[in-house]
């Protein structure tokens, strides 16, 4: 995860701004908000999930299947944990 470390302030921020919006939904939840409103950030959180998600495959697809300086193994074995992180997520 060293590739992240350039990343690591946007990617901090980020999660930051997604545990804000997980104790926004909790609040709502809490205090009986319309649930329109519930839904509306639970969608919304999701999206920052995903584009969290997005960054990180992203510089793992770059750092550990992309990459000229891999050998064969270490690109096939950074394609297998980038596959089954996919597998998972779409579950």
């Amino acid at each position: 995860m060293a590739h992240l470390h350039a990343e690591k302030d946007d990617l901090l921020k980020r999660v930051r701004r997604i545990a804000g919006q997980v104790q926004a939904i909790e609040r709502g939840l809490e205090s009986d908000t319309d649930c329109a409103k519930t839904l509306h950030l639970v969608a919304a959180t999701r999206g920052a999930i995903n584009g969290l998600l997005d960054q990180i495959i992203e510089a793992h697809a770059r750092e550990h299947v992309a990459h000229p300086d891999l050998s064969d193994e270490d690109r096939a074995q950074g394609l297998e944990d980038l596959l089954e992180a996919i597998r998972r997520y779409s579950k």
